[in-house]
């Protein structure tokens, strides 16, 4: 199957799938993992494709700016009033945050750019998804212990942002998750557990963006989506509500709570994930499904 192939989805499939990706987007479990081992059991795909990948991720991008619109809307005056990094490490709170969250994200731009072969062929490797659940998880369970849990997001440093920043491109690896690495680092760098989460969600914003925007473009520029770009949008929107829902509920639960239940979750995941995979159960590439409307139409030019 091409990379950019448009894979025919129900309505049903749609809403399923955009619910996957809403409830893991922004937990420190992995939508990547998830994406990639449940498709294949339920539907007999190893995951929906690029172009629906990158257009159900709209919704996930709208849900996260819409949460954290007022913080946002802060930092793009404070970046903007200062007009220079130097200048804002010196200014209001806003303009520092702003700040480091651009600057936190550099990191992954570049590596995102230099690795874009691998992150799309070698890393969605499902070995590389079990193991990289498993490590992560037991990075975090570390990060709990030693952890100081004293800092909170208004008084960190530029160099605690960039080590954050720095640890966010381990999420270019799948089963990393995005979350799950900048909350780490955050715990380790000292910072409460509600500090970190909401630092990882900003630093979140222009990296998700970015990329989903990108491979957006990417997508429509080698794809025509046909009908299929209606249950996409479906897709879309489930995985925007659940998002949001699950950004809310996260930041508070983080206020009471560790990650323990999220550690022990990317093991058992982890684990069942290389269990299944060499059982037979999933396979690294896709099984043969129905042909997809691009292909069907390549071998009718072809025959023509």
């Amino acid at each position: 199957m091409p990379t950019h192939a448009v894979v025919p989805i129900t309505y049903l499939q749609a809403v399923l799938l955009g619910l996957l990706q809403g409830l893991t987007e922004f937990l420190p479990v992995s939508s990547t993992a998830h994406m990639a081992v449940i498709p294949q059991i339920l539907f007999r795909m190893r995951d929906p494709g690029a172009a629906f990948s990158a257009i159900v991720q709209l919704g996930p991008i709208v849900a996260i700016i819409t949460y954290f619109r007022e913080d946002v809307w802060k930092y793009i005056k404070g970046i903007l009033e200062t007009k220079t990094p130097a200048k804002g490490f010196k200014g209001s709170v806003d303009a520092r945050l702003g700040w480091f969250t651009i600057l936190g994200t550099i990191p992954l731009v570049i590596f995102g750019v230099l690795l874009e072969k691998k992150i799309d062929t070698t890393f969605r490797s499902l070995n590389y998804i079990g193991a990289s659940l498993i490590i992560l998880g037991l990075i975090l369970w570390w990060s709990e212990i030693v952890g100081k849990r004293k800092i909170v997001l208004e008084n960190i440093t530029f160099k605690q942002s960039q080590v954050i920043g720095w640890a966010q491109v381990l999420c270019l690896v799948p089963g990393a998750s995005r979350s799950g690495v900048t909350i780490t680092a955050g715990l380790f760098e000292g910072m409460d557990r509600e500090s970190a989460a909401k630092f990882s969600f900003l630093l979140s914003i222009p990296a998700i963006t970015a990329a989903g925007l990108y491979k957006l473009l990417e997508v429509l520029h080698r794809t025509h989506l046909g009908h299929q770009v209606f249950p996409y949008l479906l897709g879309s929107l489930v995985a925007g509500i659940f998002a949001y829902i699950v950004v809310k509920w996260f930041m508070g639960y983080m206020q009471e709570h560790n990650t323990g239940i999220f550690i022990a979750y990317r093991i058992i995941l982890g684990i069942l994930v290389l269990f299944l995979l060499h059982a037979g159960y999933v396979k690294e590439r896709p099984p043969k499904t129905a042909m997809t409307p691009v292909a069907h139409q390549q071998v009718i030019s072809r025959h023509a």
